[in-house]
């Protein structure tokens, strides 16, 4: 007679074992209907699963974060048999779900084309209207591996072997399709739904790695409902628009070529938009008491092993070996370096806080295949600071800045920030009571600033915790660009020490802060944001003249130069084309400001003035004109 506990506090008793479909509909219709799994004492289970025991229960639906998990999972699934059965030769390798959606890798010698996904996408319609039971089945590992291996599926039977002998293992039947998986799944292909589409196709290696085979990755998006997928789809039209690659080749900003994978070829205009954020980065840190420096990009390979990078992050270093024989690495991060110059001369505790700033360059490896626009990248730059603190000053120095992080994110339009907070990692250096400690620190500093957070488990830094700041964009995405990460590993490691008010060495806690994290990164974050129209502060050519007629072109110049005089990035545009499609033309390269001048502006010495997205054009001074467009650049709204 298992007692069954809903997270209300009730208890429902059942003469005999049960399993989740039963509890549900005992509750209501309306539940057992949107019912597709439970969570039994924390774990997830299938509504066809079998409950013999007293537990906690809690019915997951399909509107809830479990529950689209659960949908995206089975999508994959579905996808699966789809391709199986139009491509029998086809081998299926792993399907998991993902954020907004899922995949599924197989091995086929002819590529995927546009027309196979709608194709594919058709037959998954026809498996979910067949509503095909989905069963758990349990089998003993090496029978499942002979199965696979019978059927010509050696990619499964691989990963099965990979399994420890003796271990049972769960695998799934929908129709004639097979496949392994932990599970829950739904009850049938039908509760899956029709609010799913397929989306593209990439290459993908064999477990990742390289040096395998190349397979290939279809993507699916699936949701609750069709309005929900609706409004995805809507969502990717409109990032698609909003693509800073895209717009980078319109507005002239930067470049990638295959030579440099990963890294930026900037244009002058994206560069003065690179520099600008450098330079606003400088003022906020000067002001908040940090000392700028500057370290070496390539470092003995002895220094990167003696901070713990070595063995936690080696794979994703740049190295190198002289004809010595020394071995060096591209920096990946800033913080040995700041802790060199901490180092040098005795720092007393009356010196403390002391904080250090960096606008250094990092190298780090990617795949060929993550790698994507600015977004990832191999080679980017960090506004990196470091806080060497006592402990008692982790507090304060934190509320510190995270009020400057959410102050900066606000200039730039990001009002909606989000905190995570992020503890110890499996591999990670340093003792459990250490790691206690800084988790402690960082949690109070939370606490006392009073701000909203939610927990991240096991993403912090290889040696500490970390908060991390996401911002949501226009469009509803997020992005993680800030951390603060409190360290008291690192310091020890590489022998930082202070002076305290006893008169004895010892070891400072040191805050790692990011604010854009990487520059490049963040400058397309922000170029989709805005969908390239950038306030006029960070505008990289600000103000264009144009000419109506021929007979204003010396007055657009001496416009031009007026506007330059006050510290206005401007151009003109003296070309003997209509004023239509010269405006057009700067509209569509995002200028944030059109001056339009012909012989009545000659005549008055006034401008027209018109806004990048507007129609309308106020007719102003020349003088009212720079003084207001001046304003408005120093206000950096």
């Amino acid at each position: 007679m298992p007692n069954i506990t809903l997270p209300d506090g009730s208890v429902r008793q059942f003469d005999a074992a049960t399993s989740g479909a039963e509890i549900a509909a005992s509750i209501g219709k309306g539940l057992a209907r949107d019912a597709v799994a439970v969570k039994v004492d924390g774990e997830m289970y299938d509504l066809t699963r079998e409950i013999g025991s007293d537990v906690q229960l809690e019915i997951v639906t399909r509107d809830t974060d479990d529950g689209l998990e659960l949908l995206r999972h089975d999508a994959a699934h579905v996808l699966a048999e789809a391709v199986k059965e139009l491509w029998p030769d086809t081998q299926v390798t792993i399907g998991p779900a993902i954020e907004n959606g899922f995949y599924y890798d197989f091995a086929r010698a002819e590529p995927f084309t546009d027309e196979d996904l709608a194709i594919i996408e058709k037959r998954m319609q026809d498996i979910v209207n067949r509503d095909e039971t989905i069963e758990r089945e349990v089998w003993d590992r090496d029978e499942a591996v002979e199965f696979f291996r019978g059927i010509g599926e050696e990619y499964k039977a691989e990963i099965i072997a990979s399994i420890p002998s003796g271990e049972s293992i769960t695998l799934y039947r929908q129709g004639d399709f097979i496949d392994l998986c932990r599970g829950p799944h739904l009850p049938s292909t039908g509760k899956l739904g029709t609010a799913f589409k397929l989306t593209h196709v990439s290459g993908a290696y064999w477990r990742g790695d390289s040096n395998n085979e190349m397979l290939q990755r279809v993507y699916g998006t699936a949701w609750s409902n069709p309005k929900q997928l609706r409004l995805y789809l809507q969502r990717l039209e409109e990032a698609e628009k909003r693509d800073h690659r895209r717009l980078a080749k319109v507005m002239d900003l930067f470049h990638f070529q295959e030579e440099a994978p990963g890294a930026v070829f900037w244009h002058p205009k994206g560069w003065t938009l690179f520099q600008s954020l450098i330079g606003f980065m400088r003022e906020q840190q000067a002001a908040a008491g940090y000392r700028e420096v500057n370290t070496p990009e390539i470092m003995n390979r002895s220094l990167w092993e003696a901070s713990g990078h070595w063995q936690a992050f080696g794979d994703n270093m740049f190295t190198t070996e002289t004809v010595d024989g020394r071995q060096y690495a591209i920096k990946p991060m800033n913080c040995p370096g700041h802790i060199q110059v901490f180092k040098q001369g005795i720092t007393s505790y009356r010196d403390l806080p002391l904080r250090l700033a960096e606008f250094g360059k990092c190298h780090r490896y990617e795949p060929s295949g993550a790698l994507h626009g600015m977004m990832r990248v191999r080679a980017f730059t960090q506004d990196d600071a470091h806080i060497f603190c006592t402990a008692e000053q982790i507090t304060e120095e934190s509320i510190a800045v995270c009020r400057q992080l959410l102050e900066i994110y606000s200039a730039f339009g990001f009002d909606d920030v989000r905190i995570k907070f992020a503890d110890r990692p499996d591999v990670r250096v340093g003792e459990d009571a250490v790691w206690d400690q800084a988790e402690a620190a960082l949690l109070k500093a939370l606490e006392v600033s009073g701000l909203e957070y939610t927990h991240n488990p096991g993403e912090g830094a290889f040696y500490g915790p970390k908060l991390e700041f996401v911002l949501r964009d226009a469009i509803g995405r997020d992005w993680q660009c800030g951390t603060l990460q409190v360290d008291l590993n690192m310091p020890g490691r590489l022998g930082a020490t202070y002076i305290g008010e006893d008169g004895d060495k010892h070891t400072p806690v040191m805050l790692h802060r990011a604010i854009f994290g990487s520059l490049e990164r963040f400058t397309g974050i922000l170029i989709e944001h805005h969908a390239g129209n950038l306030p006029l502060w960070l505008a990289p050519v600000q103000v264009r003249v144009l000419t109506i007629t021929s007979d204003a072109n010396d007055y657009a110049e001496e416009v031009t130069e007026a506007l330059r005089a006050a510290g206005l990035r401007a151009e003109s545009d003296i070309r003997n084309e209509k004023i239509s499609y010269k405006v057009r033309e700067h509209s569509v390269e995002k200028i944030p400001v059109l001056l339009a001048v012909g012989q009545r502006e000659v005549d008055e010495r006034n401008v027209a003035m018109r806004r990048l997205g507007s129609k309308q054009q106020s007719v102003l001074s020349l003088e009212d004109a720079i003084a207001n467009l001046s304003r408005e650049a120093q206000e950096r709204r």
